[in-house]
């Protein structure tokens, strides 16, 4: 039996010597193979368009765009490719951000080194991956989306893809940016939009905007 391709694996990060550190990391292990490096987040646009590799390892601050902009970028545009966020920073609204727009690695630099094969093969077989150091943030955050649901009971009757939209909504997407990611017609988003301000029983102009923005964090 053949053995399975390497993970491809694009890094981006604008330290140059971080960078190349995980570039070998990467390099010397067989089961991955580095796609391609960036040092900012236009160029690591760029190269996850043409290249499409498996894994993008992004720093979240980065000259010219964010890893949580690439991010939002990627879901708009429907394009493959799943994501490791890399930070110096354990703040839990950045980590509860990333979540929301559906990343599922994330990494503290300082433990980078170390974590950062187990996180690619994680993402890359569909689970998720965040630093320990973080799992108290993980906890809180549950703990608030089941207090959510208990004041909200109709969140549990939203359908898929009213949660989903539900989601873009509180990552700042427009009616017509959401149509564009759902393949679907402005229209039919107002109609879902309808739907979930009836069952979530919010009444207003804004209230369902104000209630993602919010609640983005538990959603």
């Amino acid at each position: 039996m053949p053995a399975p391709s390497p993970i491809t694996v694009l890094i981006a990060d604008d330290h140059p010597i971080f960078r190349r550190g995980l570039c070998e990391i990467i390099a010397a292990d067989p089961t991955l193979r580095l796609a391609g490096e960036a040092s900012d987040g236009e160029h690591a646009w760029r190269l996850i368009r043409e290249l499409q590799p498996r894994v993008a390892v992004l720093d979240i601050y980065m000259p010219e765009q964010s890893g949580l902009k690439i991010a939002q970028r990627l879901s708009i545009q429907c394009i493959p490719v799943e994501l490791i966020i890399l930070t110096m920073d354990s703040e839990e609204g950045l980590l509860h951000e990333a979540l929301s727009l559906g990343i599922r690695g994330y990494l503290l630099k300082e433990s980078a080194a170390s974590d950062l094969i187990e996180a690619i093969h994680r993402v890359a077989g569909g689970g998720s991956y965040i630093s320990p150091t973080l799992s108290g943030a993980l906890v809180r955050r549950n703990t608030q989306r089941e207090a959510l649901r208990a004041r909200k009971p109709g969140l549990d009757k939203l359908t898929s893809t009213e949660r989903q939209i539900l989601e873009l909504i509180a990552a700042d997407r427009t009616s017509k940016e959401i149509a564009e990611t759902l393949r679907c017609s402005a229209r039919t988003v107002e109609t879902h939009r309808q739907n979930i301000s009836h069952k979530l029983d919010l009444t207003g102009t804004h209230s369902l905007l104000r209630f993602a923005f919010d609640h983005k964090a538990e959603l």
